[in-house]
């Protein structure tokens, strides 16, 4: 990724009131992009879309599954580059309402896609999905971007189906057209700013604030943990080679060096040591719906032909997401530790090798 080619840049971000929507358009915002934003209004309180004042040019506050608003956006904002990462994203939330989530992750993916279509300067889409798209048969092996598609849950399954849709709309449409679309998989981000239900990290910052004993339905479970930075720095330096050479782009891991996945009681751990107080109570495993117990992604492709290494090992993102939540209850603004965050993982990078700037 080379910092200057994104100055001026008309970029669409779906999703951007979201937890990695919200850091991926102050990213650009600080890069020099044009960033508009497509989607519903925050769904937290507080949030870092709110915190941050947002991002963007214009509220784009709409929903996804309204096809027409969704051409209308497209044809206004006259997207160069897209980044669409709009989607219902919880796994417990999509045994709750599976109609819905595929109503939103696979229709308001071929709604965008479709809108896209018809946008003229339109030269490079990232569709983001998740590391949960691959069938799991829980063999303790690394998932490559050539294995089976899959998802034993809603969320999961529906992110494997918009793999589908935007594979289809990329042969039928896009690749005549020379413009680039790639997937990305990436899962388990942390970082400041999240207060989703549901995950791991807000979870517990919400229960340990309010002096209370978190409760954890599977330490056990074996995750591909990694700072929100990391993907969204993979999904800049893909959206620049789509704009270059966007032959044979089609799908991407973003995740991990493999001896960096780790259960969620060591991520616990790290956490409570790190925000400086806590309490868990550990449960057995056997609570709730299915989740994959363990999951890890193989992101050879992506170092290979993007360049892409991980900046910072698992303590240290851990380490840096509790100071994030710390900082804000001491005062300091979110746009401000967002924007140290980003300062010090560009820093990071300018001491490995760098990415490769295609073209």
């Amino acid at each position: 990724m080379t910092a200057n080619f994104w100055y001026g840049k008309r970029v669409l971000v779906t999703g951007h009131t979201g937890f990695k929507g919200s850091w991926l358009a102050l990213w650009l915002k600080e890069l020099g992009a044009e960033v508009t934003g497509l989607s519903l209004a925050p769904q937290t309180e507080p949030s870092l879309h709110r915190l941050l004042d947002g991002a963007c040019e214009g509220p784009g506050i709409l929903d996804i599954r309204d096809r027409t608003a969704v051409l209308n956006h497209v044809l206004r904002s006259r997207p160069q580059i897209v980044f669409h990462l709009a989607a219902q994203a919880l796994v417990r939330a999509g045994y709750r309402n599976p109609a819905e989530t595929y109503d939103i992750n696979v229709l308001g993916t071929a709604n965008l896609l479709d809108a896209l279509r018809v946008a003229e300067d339109i030269r490079s889409i990232v569709v983001v999905t998740t590391d949960k798209v691959y069938h799991n048969p829980e063999t303790g092996l690394a998932f490559m971007e050539s294995d089976p598609l899959g998802g034993h849950d809603p969320y999961s399954a529906s992110k494997a189906a918009a793999e589908i849709v935007a594979a289809s709309y990329r042969a039928s449409y896009f690749a005549a057209r020379g413009v680039g679309l790639a997937t990305a998989r990436a899962g388990n981000v942390i970082g400041g700013g999240d207060w989703a239900e549901d995950r791991l990290i807000p979870d517990a910052v919400r229960a340990w604030q309010a002096g209370a004993v978190l409760h954890v339905r599977r330490p056990r479970a074996v995750r591909p943990w990694q700072h929100v930075l990391e993907p969204l720095g993979g999904y800049l330096g893909l959206a620049q080679r789509l704009w270059h050479a966007p032959d044979g782009m089609e799908s991407y891991n973003f995740g991990p060096d493999h001896g960096e996945a780790a259960s969620v009681g060591a991520v616990l751990t790290m956490a409570e040591k790190h925000f400086g107080r806590g309490g868990v109570l550990l449960g057995d495993g056997s609570e709730g719906p299915h989740e994959a117990g363990y999951l890890v992604l193989d992101s050879a492709r992506a170092r290979s032909e993007l360049g892409y290494h991980p900046r910072w090992r698992l303590q240290e993102t851990v380490r840096r997401t509790m100071q994030w939540y710390r900082g804000l209850n001491e005062g300091t603004s979110a746009r401000e530790l967002c924007l140290a965050d980003i300062r010090d993982f560009i820093h990071a990078g300018r001491r490995e090798p760098q990415w490769r700037a295609a073209g």
